[in-house]
C-alpha cells in the first residue's frame, strides 16, 4: 500500500505544479474545454491506480485493501407464543356495602362510631329512644288487667253454668290478644340498639345523634373493602372473548397494581344505549388499597396465536411499492453481509409483530443497523 500512497503524492504534485505552471482560461468556452481535459486526466489517472492496486495484491495478498463493513447487532429469530390485549377503563367498586338502621325508629339518643372508624359484626353502633314503646307497653297492661279480670269473672260464671258461652270466650279471647300485644311491644324494647350487620369501615354517617330515625331508615353505612370487585362495560364485539371463571389481567395506574382475577360475572344483558355488556373481576384487598370508584384497566385478549414468528416492529421496514422486508445476517464470499428478506406481516402488539410468511426460525436478524442499510451490505456484528 505504500505504492500506491506514494504514486497519490507524485501525481497530487503533479497536478498541483500543472495548476501553477497552466494558466486557467477565464472564458466559458475555455473553462469548460480545461474541466473536459482535467477530467479525462482523473481518468486516466484512477484507472492506472486500479491497475497498481491488483498488482500489488497480486503480487502481496497480505495488501489486500480491507473493505469497509456497518457495525450492527443481531438476535435470533425465535418461534413463541403471541397474545393481544385490548385495554378497557373499569373502575373499583365495594363488594358489601350495608346500611345499620333502627327497626322500630324512634329519636337517637347516643351514637357509638364515627366515619372511618372499623366495627365488627354485632357491635353496637346507636341507641335509639323508646319511650313510646314504653307507654305503649303501660297502656296494654293496664288494659290486660281489666281484660284479665273479666276473664276471671266469665270463668267463674261458666264453671257455674252461669252465662252464654259466647260471653266466656270473647273475654278469654280479649284477654289473649292483648297478651300477645303485650308481647310484642315488649320485643320491640330489644331492638331499641342498633348493631353493625358486617364487618368493616364506617363509610358514612347519615343520621347524628338527638335525630328521629324513622324504622328501617339508614343510620351509618359500612363498607367491607376486604374484597372488591372490578367493574368493565366491554363492547358487544368481544362477547366470545369473555369466559366466565376466566383470568384477566388487571391494572391500577394509580398504585402501580397489576395483578389478575378470575371473571365472576358476565351481564346478561347488553346496555342499549353505548351496547356494552358489564364484567366483573373479583379481587382481594387485604391491606384496604384499593378503594371504591379507583380507576383501572381491565385487559381483554382479544387475539392469541401459538407457536409463531414474532419481530420488533420498528425492524420491519416497507419499500416504496409497499413490499414489507427485514435484514438477515448470511455469509458470502467476503464475509458477514446483510440480506433483504422479504415477509408477510400479520397481528402486531407491545412493539412486536408476527411474520406469516419469509422467516421460519433460527435465523440471524440485524437489529441495530438495519435502518437504511442497502442489500448485500457487509457488516460486522457487535458482541
Amino acid at each position: 500500500m505504500k505504492y500506491i500512497l506514494n504514486i497519490l503524492i507524485l501525481a497530487s504534485l503533479l497536478l498541483a505544479s500543472c495548476q501553477q505552471a497552466e494558466e486557467i482560461p477565464t472564458d466559458l468556452k475555455g473553462k469548460k474545454t480545461y474541466l473536459k481535459t482535467k477530467q479525462t486526466e482523473l481518468r486516466d489517472l484512477q484507472k492506472e491506480i486500479a491497475k497498481l492496486e491488483t498488482e500489488i495484491e497480486a503480487i502481496d495478498p497480505d495488501a489486500k485493501k480491507e473493505k469497509p463493513r456497518t457495525l450492527v447487532t443481531t438476535q435470533n429469530v425465535e418461534r413463541t407464543n403471541f397474545n393481544r390485549f385490548i385495554e378497557l377503563q373499569a373502575a373499583i367498586e365495594a363488594e358489601d356495602m350495608v346500611a345499620a338502621s333502627s327497626e322500630t325508629g324512634g329519636r337517637i339518643t347516643s351514637l357509638k362510631v364515627k366515619e372511618g372508624q372499623y366495627v365488627k359484626r354485632g357491635q353496637l353502633i346507636a341507641t335509639t329512644d323508646l319511650e313510646q314503646v314504653n307507654k305503649s307497653i303501660a297502656e296494654i297492661e293496664k288494659t290486660l288487667e281489666l281484660a284479665v279480670d273479666v276473664f276471671n269473672r266469665q270463668k267463674r260464671l261458666w264453671d257455674q253454668n252461669i252465662g252464654s258461652e259466647i260471653q266466656f270466650l270473647q273475654a278469654k279471647n280479649s284477654k289473649e290478644r292483648l297478651e300477645k300485644s303485650l308481647e310484642t311491644v315488649q320485643y320491640q324494647l330489644t331492638k331499641g340498639n342498633v348493631y353493625a350487620p358486617k364487618s368493616g369501615v364506617i363509610e358514612m354517617v347519615i343520621a347524628k345523634a338527638g335525630e328521629m330515625a324513622g324504622p328501617g331508615s339508614p343510620i351509618v353505612q359500612i363498607l367491607n373493602t376486604s374484597k372488591v370487585k372490578v367493574a368493565a362495560n366491554v363492547p358487544e364485539k368481544f362477547l366470545r372473548n369473555v369466559k366466565q371463571g376466566e383470568m384477566m389481567s388487571i391494572e391500577i395506574p394509580a398504585l402501580d397494581i397489576k395483578t389478575q382475577g378470575r371473571v365472576t360475572m358476565l351481564g346478561r344483558t347488553i346496555n342499549p344505549a353505548n351496547r356494552t355488556f358489564k364484567v366483573e373481576v373479583n379481587l382481594s384487598n387485604p391491606k384496604g388499597l384499593l378503594k371504591p370508584n379507583l380507576l383501572a384497566n381491565m385487559l381483554l385478549n382479544d387475539f392469541s396465536a401459538k407457536d409463531v414468528i414474532t419481530v420488533p416492529l420498528e425492524l420491519v421496514q416497507q419499500e416504496v411499492s409497499g413490499k414489507d422486508y427485514v435484514f438477515v445476517k448470511k455469509d458470502g464470499a467476503d464475509g458477514a453481509m446483510a440480506e433483504k428478506f422479504y415477509v408477510t406481516t400479520g397481528e402486531s402488539y407491545d412493539g412486536n409483530i408476527i411474520i406469516e410468511e419469509g422467516l421460519k426460525g433460527g435465523e440471524e436478524l440485524i437489529v441495530t443497523g438495519a435502518r437504511g442499510m442497502a442489500n448485500n451490505t457487509l457488516i460486522k456484528v457487535q458482541k
